[in-house]
C-alpha cells in the first residue's frame, strides 16, 4: 500500500491530506489561530473548583476556562506540583530530575478540593482541543511523544505497546529501555519501535529529554497562560506517527513548510529525506492531485460505494447515524442474502474510511442491510474491526444486534471535520437574481485594465473557475495573449474549482489578494 502526504498552504493556515493508494483517508486543517493543540503543555491557573463534578476549571488563555477532572491529575500529581514550585522559585536547576525525590502517589478516589486551591499555578497538558462551546480538556499526567517512545516524567515504569505480539521482542525492548532511561522518567514503547536498533531508540529518548529540559528552563520565567512545551505542527506529527516504508512522497506547496518537514525527516530518518518534494505546478496542489474533487464527493450526506450501493451519514447532537443501502446492486447477485453481504462488506470499508476522514467521535450507529445468517453477521463484525486497525484513535466495535445495528465508539480529541458540499448557487448567491453571465468576461477584463493601468500592479495572477480559464486561454491567439500585447505583461491564470463560475480573484506574486480600488463617482 502506497502512502502520500499532501500539504496545501494558504494565508489562514494549511490543509493536510493523507492518501493511501491515491485515495483520501484523512484530511486535517491547521489554522493560524489553532493555538490549543493536543499535546501542548501550559502553565495554568486554577480559577474555580467544582466539588459536584470533582473537577476544576483552569485558565490557560482560551476564551473559556479549560476542564480538569480529578482522575486526570495522574498518580504523580504531588511530585509535579513540588517540582513546579521548586523551579518557579529558582530552587532547583536539575531539569533532568536527577536526584529528585518523588512524592507519594495520590489516592485514585479522592476529592479535588483537597489537592488544588484557587489561584494555584499548575502544569497542564491539552488532551482534547476546544470543541463546540467547550474549552480544552486537560491532564496533569504529562507525556512527550517521540517517534518510537513516549516520555512520562515523574514515573519509573516502562510499558510496551500491546500491538507488539512477540514475547522475545517485548523482553528485548524492556531490557533495552530500562538500561538507558534516566531515573524519575517512565517510558511507553510505541508499536513502531519493534525491531529498531539501540542507537535509534537512544536518539529518540535523548531528543525527548532535551525537549523536556528546554521546556522546564522556560518554566522558570514563565507567566500564567504561557505555553511551556508545544506539540509540533500537524504535518510533522503525522510524519512522526505514520512514516514507514510505505511512504512514497510528501508533497508540500509552501517553501518554509517544505524546509521544516525536510529538516525533521533528516533528523529522524535521513534515508527518507528524498521523498519530500516542493510542488511547483501551475494549478493549486489539491486541484492538481484531484483532492478537491474527492473532498466534494466524500463529505456529502450521501456517499456512493464502488459497484453500486451507497451510505447515508446523519450527524445529530448525541450520535452519528449511518444507513447502508444496496441501490442498483440488488440485481447483480443471485439472492438477497448474497447482495446484503457483499454490499455490507464494501460499506464496512467505506465507513471505516469515513470515520477517519471526518474524524467522527462519540457514538456511531450503523444500520447495515439485514442479514439472516449468524455467520454473515459475524463476518461483517470481523471485517469492520480489521478495517479499523489502521485508525489511530481509540475505538470500540460491538457485534451486530438483532436489528442489524452495529455500535461503535470512537475517541474524539479535535473538532470533527465538517465540509459543506452543497453550494450556494454560484450565479445568484441564493438571491435568485444574477448578473448576466455573458458579461463576466467583460467585467474581468475591465477590472484587469484598472489594476494594470490605474493601480500599477506589476505581477498579476488571477484565480478563476476552470470554465473561465478555458475561455481565456483557448485558441492560437487567446484572450490572454491579447492582454500580453496590450499591457506587455504576462498574466498568470490559476484554475480554482472552489470558486463559482462568475467569480474571480486578483492576486499579487506572493498570493495576496489585490483589492480593487475604484473610486465612486461622488468622490
Amino acid at each position: 500500500m502506497s502512502t502520500e502526504l499532501l500539504i496545501d498552504s494558504a494565508q489562514n493556515g494549511s490543509r493536510i491530506a493523507l492518501l493511501q493508494d491515491k485515495s483520501l483517508v484523512e484530511l486535517h486543517s491547521e489554522g493560524m489561530d489553532n493555538q490549543f493543540k493536543v499535546g501542548d503543555i501550559y502553565l495554568g491557573t486554577v480559577r474555580k473548583i467544582v466539588n459536584g463534578l470533582n473537577a476544576a476549571f483552569i485558565d490557560v488563555g482560551y476564551e473559556k476556562d479549560a476542564f480538569l477532572h480529578y482522575q486526570d491529575l495522574g498518580p504523580n500529581f504531588t511530585s509535579l506540583t513540588k517540582f513546579t514550585k521548586l523551579v518557579r522559585n529558582n530552587n532547583y536547576s536539575n531539569y533532568n530530575l536527577k536526584g529528585f525525590d518523588n512524592e507519594p502517589e495520590i489516592d485514585k478516589i479522592g476529592k479535588i478540593s483537597n489537592i488544588l486551591s484557587k489561584n494555584q499555578q499548575v502544569l497542564v497538558q491539552v488532551v482534547k482541543e476546544p470543541i463546540s462551546t467547550k474549552g480544552p480538556r486537560l491532564s496533569c499526567e504529562l507525556s512527550l511523544p517521540g517517534r518510537y517512545l513516549v516520555l512520562v516524567p515523574f514515573s519509573d515504569s516502562v510499558n510496551v505497546s500491546k500491538k507488539i505480539r512477540s514475547s522475545d521482542e517485548r523482553k528485548r525492548l524492556l531490557r533495552l529501555i530500562n538500561s538507558i532511561k534516566p531515573a524519575n522518567f517512565g517510558v511507553i514503547i510505541r508499536t513502531v519501535a519493534e525491531g529498531q536498533s539501540v542507537s535509534d531508540l537512544d536518539k529518540d529518548l535523548r531528543n525527548l529529554l532535551t525537549t523536556w529540559e528546554e521546556g522546564m528552563k522556560k518554566l522558570l520565567k514563565a507567566k500564567s497562560r504561557d505555553k511551556i512545551i508545544g506539540e509540533m505542527s500537524m504535518a510533522s506529527s503525522l510524519v512522526r506517527d505514520l512514516l514507514n516504508e510505505s511512504f512514497d512522497a510528501i508533497t508540500v506547496e509552501e517553501e518554509s513548510t517544505y524546509d521544516q518537514i525536510r529538516s525533521y525527516i533528516r533528523s529522524i530518518a535521513p534515508e527518507k529525506e528524498k521523498i519530500v518534494k516542493l510542488y511547483n505546478g501551475k494549478a493549486k496542489l489539491f486541484e492538481s492531485f484531484g483532492i478537491e474533487k474527492q473532498i466534494k464527493s466524500l463529505f456529502g450526506q450521501t456517499v456512493s460505494l464502488p459497484q453500486g450501493g451507497y451510505v447515508i451519514i446523519e450527524h445529530t447532537e448525541a450520535l452519528h447515524v449511518i444507513d447502508v443501502n444496496s441501490g442498483n446492486k440488488s440485481n447483480q447477485e443471485s439472492d438477497q442474502e448474497s447482495t446484503a453481504l457483499k454490499t455490507n462488506l464494501v460499506a464496512a470499508k467505506e465507513i471505516a474510511r469515513q470515520l477517519r476522514l471526518r474524524d467522527m467521535g462519540g457514538i456511531i450507529v450503523v444500520d447495515f442491510i439485514d442479514m439472516k445468517r449468524a455467520e454473515n453477521k459475524k463476518f461483517i463484525y470481523e471485517a469492520m474491526k480489521e478495517e479499523l486497525k489502521s485508525d489511530r484513535s481509540k475505538h470500540t466495535v460491538l457485534p451486530l444486534s438483532k436489528f442489524g445495528l452495529m455500535q461503535i465508539t470512537r475517541q474524539r480529541v479535535r473538532p470533527e471535520v465538517n465540509i459543506v458540499t452543497k453550494e450556494t448557487c454560484p450565479a445568484c448567491n441564493g438571491t435568485g437574481k444574477i448578473q448576466a453571465s455573458i458579461l463576466v468576461a467583460d467585467k474581468l477584463e475591465k477590472d484587469l485594465e484598472h489594476i494594470v493601468t490605474i493601480q500599477n500592479v506589476n505581477k498579476i495572477q488571477i484565480g478563476l473557475h476552470p470554465y473561465l480559464h478555458a475561455y481565456f486561454t483557448t485558441g492560437f491567439i487567446s484572450r490572454r495573449l491579447k492582454w500580453f500585447f496590450k499591457y506587455y505583461k504576462w498574466i498568470k491564470l490559476i484554475k480554482d474549482s472552489s470558486l463559482p463560475v462568475t467569480e474571480y480573484r486578483f492576486l499579487d506574486e506572493s498570493g495576496e489578494e489585490i483589492e480593487l480600488k475604484i473610486k465612486s463617482e461622488t468622490e
